[in-house]
């Protein structure tokens, strides 16, 4: 048994002795209806802002300290880890609306949309392995394509507006 099975274990159980239930994480399986996707384009904003920052970064120079060495390397960690889980988050808001939302009627409407989402699960990949700015770009600007598609399931029409965050970007919402 490995040490985080059986950690969990011990962590459920003492969890039960004391009463407290489990916490989980899901959406909605009841299914509620509520659904949309601008939470994966905060995220996708938020990948693009992570990888700005990791490119103006500046290693410190050779005569550096210890300490300013530590602090850059740490800086660079906690924006890669952030960047990795907004990557994350992005494909799982878009994994959730496609599974849980979209029926076969909206695929015959819109044939282009399970291209489009396995398109959006790759680029996430891709934007979240690397620190390329332009890949978190084109993370972005497939999200929105797959937002406004959202938005026309619905009959709601759409407009872009200015994100007014770091990165810059738009997001689709409705009009």
């Amino acid at each position: 048994m490995s040490a985080i099975s059986w950690l969990d274990r011990l962590t459920n159980a003492a969890r039960a002795a004391a009463g407290r239930p489990e916490t989980v994480y899901a959406h909605c399986d009841i299914p509620c209806g509520i659904y949309d996707p601008h939470e994966a384009q905060i995220a996708a904003l938020t990948v693009m802002r992570m990888d700005q920052l990791i490119a103006e970064a500046t290693p410190p120079g050779p005569s550096a300290k210890p300490e300013e060495h530590q602090a850059y390397h740490a800086k660079l960690a906690r924006y890669t880890a952030v960047k990795e889980q907004h990557a994350e988050k992005a494909k799982h808001e878009i994994r959730v609306i496609f599974g849980d939302y979209i029926t076969a009627d909206h695929v015959k409407q819109f044939p282009q949309l399970p291209d489009l989402v396995f398109k959006i699960f790759k680029q996430g990949s891709k934007a979240r392995q690397g620190t390329n700015l332009a890949d978190a770009e084109e993370l972005l600007k497939q999200i929105q394509e797959f937002a406004e598609i959202f938005w026309k399931t619905k009959n709601v029409p759409t407009r872009r507006t200015p994100s007014h965050q770091k990165p810059g970007g738009e997001l689709v919402v409705p009009a």
